[in-house]
Order: structure tokens, then C-alpha cells, then sequence
């Protein structure tokens, strides 16, 4: 029996074994199989052989049903304990290895039989076995998912335990006495178990669907988008990317007279109050007449509570006006508020008015807000509406690596500048915003236009 000695456990592990890249690519029919679980979780994928392993490990997420919110690594052959590749985390935090991003599918499996592990979730374990069941000479167009069975565990249900006592309770048709003991009550669990789950049920025509969207090749957009895009992409998450490549972000870009004078007409009616200009209060406000005239006009006191006299206790006017300096439509000189020259020159023109507002977005000065201004844009531009667009800002600025300022792990606000600018091109001024307005379709049009830059 050998004992290992004091420093083995701190020696390099070695790096998985690779073939060498294949002269002609061929494609592979593969089952993915959840190890551990009774009935059996699988899924049968047809892949292309050139496919990168990080490639696969968005794959492999969309035709399970995971949502890409935990770790994961891949190692070559069928034992769970082979060593592994190195993923964009392990790299980040200091290990030397073989990068996945770097390695063929191809280079790891070659004939009928070969395997590849998948792990997923450290905590709860996901151990999943990719075995080729067939190598295809004529190389699939596309991925796709040709069969399977079973759904998905829910994310952080407990590992193959927690999972097992989720589907025997839903198929007791949510018996009280089989109620998962991770739980308080049955109101519990079902606050938490995702919409009509059901343990028995897979469709793999809604992973098609998925794997389509996912795999869409996303817009053009401007440089500094596609460079958060990418960094973001580093980190796991390609939900930015699936957005970029949906039909929506491929949409119109260009606006009618009409549409152009609806979006303007907050910032149209704030020029044509404040004239040539005026004289602000001694602490810096719009005096309470311009704010009246103001609230009146952009729909505002239809809603506001209280008296629309003064600019900082009528907030949704002072965003108006905060909102048209920072696009450059007025400025402050002397104490006098007063039109810019190119507002002047857009007065009666709500094209020019119009191209003037996209070509200041993103708004803001620091670097957040900048950052939280193109995420905003894209994801407007890919269909989601203003009012759950926080969230995933807030989301994608932390995988950024931003923070709210109070602590090292609370993700920053999603709220910034250039979705208030949006907001009023919207008509948000017009409701309270709860319950949540249906947006102007036309936003989303003149989103796509800045991100695309046409």
C-alpha cells in the first residue's frame, strides 16, 4: 500500500489527455445522461466535432434545463474524479491548466463508447456522462436535440436527494405527506418550484427552440457593446448574447415622422416652456411656474401626488430636466437655464430632435454609468421592456465586477441615466409606473438604431 507523502496533495494535477485536431471534422450523436437519478434524466444531442467545450457547456445547459447560475467543469473520459479542464473562474483564480475554451469536442471523443464527464453545481452536485453513440461522417448543420426524457431538477433543489423528494411530491399530486422537508408548507414550495413543473415531462422541440435562440448569431453592434458582451461571455452568463442574436435585436432601426414627434415630446414641450430660457431659483431649481407648466404638459400632475410647484419635490420634472442637460439640449450659465444651439436648431424638427437625443445615449459620465447605459440599449433593443430591464442590468454589471458600494458582493442598482432617458422617450412621465405601462414600441426601434449605429 503506498502513502502519499506530506506535499503530494499540493502538486500540480495533471492535465487531461488530448488527441490531436482531426483532418476531417465529423459530427457525433451523443447521450447526455444525469448520473445517480431514478427514472433516468437523459437527452440525445447530434454535435458538431469542432464545437469548443465551452461551447458545449452552454449546449448542454439549454438541452437540460439548467440556468447557467453555478460552477462547472468538464474531464475527459468516463470516471467523475479524471482530472479536468480549466474553465474562464479557474484561470481567473490563479490555476495553470488546459483552458475548455480552447479544446475540441473532437480532441476528446473520436469513436462510439468515448465519454466525457460534466459536472455541474459543486454544491448540489450534478454529475452528468456524455457518451458517443454514433460518429457522423456528414457534420450536423446545427445542434440538435433528437431525444430524451424527464425534466430537469429545479436549480438549487438539494442535490439527487432534494430532487427525488421535489418529484415524488408533485407526482403524489402534492401530497402534505410527502412534502419535501427542505420546505415549511406546501405554499413554500410552490412559490418556489418554476411555473408548471413537472418531473415527467420534456419536450425536446421547446430545447430546439432554445438552442436556436442561443445559438443565433447575434447583431452587429458597436464596438463598445460587443466589448462588454465579450467580458460578460467570459464569465458564463450568454444571456447578453442570446438577446443580440434574437429576431427582435435584428429589427427596424428606423422611425416615421410621426413616431419621431411621439418620442420627442417630453423633451419638445421642456424646450418650448423654457423658451430662450430661464433664471433659475437661488438653490439652482426651475422656478415653480416652469415646473407647473411642465408637470401640466408632460402629463405629470395627472398623477402626482401633491402640488407640481417645485422642481425637488416634483421628481419626475426634475429627471426631465436632468435628463435634457445630459443630452446636451440645455446648460447652465450664470444661473440661467437656457437651449443649447443644437436644440435651437432641432425646434419644429422632431427628426433632428430625435437623432440629436440617440446620438448622446449612452448618457452618463462615469464609467458605470456608461457600462449600465449600452446593457440597457441591448437589451431594449432585444425586446425587454424598461420596466425588467434593472434586474438584469443589475446582473450583468456584476458580472462585470461592479458592486453597490457597501460591501464586496451586493450587486450594484440596475437604475441609470440612459434608462431614464428611454423612460421618456416612452411617455413614462404619463403614469406613476405601477402598474407597469406597455412601452412604446417605438423605443425599442430607436435602441436597435444606437446599438447598431444607423
Amino acid at each position: 500500500m503506498r502513502i502519499p507523502d506530506a506535499f503530494e496533495a499540493y502538486r500540480p494535477e495533471p492535465d487531461p489527455d488530448l488527441r490531436p485536431v482531426p483532418e476531417h471534422l465529423r459530427g457525433f450523436v451523443v447521450r447526455l445522461d444525469l448520473r445517480d437519478v431514478r427514472p433516468p434524466v437523459w437527452r440525445r444531442l447530434e454535435l458538431r466535432g469542432d464545437l469548443t467545450l465551452l461551447d458545449l457547456h452552454y449546449i448542454l445547459q439549454i438541452a437540460m434545463g439548467w440556468q447557467d447560475c453555478h460552477l462547472h467543469r468538464f474531464s475527459a473520459g468516463a470516471s467523475r474524479w479524471a482530472p479536468y479542464f480549466r474553465t474562464e473562474f479557474d484561470l481567473s483564480e490563479g490555476d495553470d491548466g488546459i483552458p475548455e475554451g480552447e479544446v475540441r469536442l473532437d480532441q476528446v471523443v473520436a469513436k462510439k463508447g468515448d465519454a466525457l464527464c460534466y459536472e455541474y453545481d459543486f454544491g448540489d452536485s450534478w454529475h452528468h456522462l456524455l457518451r458517443v453513440e454514433k460518429v457522423l461522417d456528414e457534420v450536423p448543420e446545427t445542434v440538435r436535440c433528437t431525444g430524451g426524457r424527464m425534466a430537469c431538477p429545479p436549480e438549487d433543489s438539494g442535490g439527487i436527494y432534494g430532487f427525488a423528494e421535489l418529484s415524488a411530491w408533485v407526482r403524489s399530486g402534492y401530497d402534505e405527506s410527502q412534502l419535501p422537508t427542505n420546505f415549511e408548507d406546501a405554499e413554500d414550495v410552490r412559490a418556489w418550484l418554476p411555473d408548471g413543473w413537472d418531473p415527467d415531462r420534456f419536450d425536446p422541440d421547446r430545447v430546439n427552440d432554445a438552442l436556436d435562440a442561443a445559438l443565433a448569431a447575434p447583431v452587429e453592434v458597436r464596438e463598445e457593446l460587443a466589448a462588454l458582451a465579450e467580458r460578460i461571455e467570459r464569465q458564463g452568463p450568454r444571456t447578453l448574447r442570446e438577446i443580440l442574436g434574437s429576431d427582435a435585436a435584428h429589427g427596424a432601426t428606423t422611425v416615421t415622422e410621426e413616431e419621431a414627434r411621439r418620442l420627442t415630446e417630453v423633451f419638445s414641450v421642456f424646450l418650448d416652456v423654457i423658451g430662450d430660457g430661464v433664471d433659475l431659483t437661488g438653490a439652482g431649481y426651475l422656478p415653480p411656474t416652469v415646473v407647473e407648466q411642465v408637470a401640466e404638459r408632460c402629463g405629470v400632475t395627472s398623477w402626482w401626488v401633491g402640488k407640481a410647484d417645485r422642481e425637488d419635490r416634483t421628481i419626475p420634472v426634475l429627471r426631465i430636466r436632468e435628463n435634457a442637460q445630459g443630452l446636451g439640449l440645455v446648460s447652465i450659465r450664470k444661473g440661467r437655464l437656457s437651449p443649447t444651439a443644437a436644440a435651437r436648431r432641432a425646434r419644429g424638427d422632431a427628426q433632428e430632435l430625435l437623432g440629436h437625443v440617440l446620438g448622446h445615449l449612452p448618457v452618463g459620465r462615469r464609467r458605470h454609468e456608461q457600462e449600465a447605459g449600452w446593457l440597457t440599449l441591448a437589451l431594449v433593443a432585444g425586446g425587454v421592456t424598461l420596466h425588467d430591464c434593472p434586474g438584469l442590468v443589475s446582473g450583468f454589471l456584476a458580472d462585470l465586477g461592479w458592486r453597490d458600494g457597501r460591501d464586496r458582493f451586493s450587486p450594484p442598482s440596475g437604475q441609470n441615466p440612459t434608462l431614464d432617458v428611454l423612460r421618456d422617450l416612452s411617455g413614462w412621465s404619463r403614469t406613476s409606473g405601477w402598474p407597469p405601462r406597455d412601452d412604446d414600441p417605438s423605443v425599442a426601434v430607436v435602441a436597435r438604431a444606437v446599438i447598431r449605429n444607423v
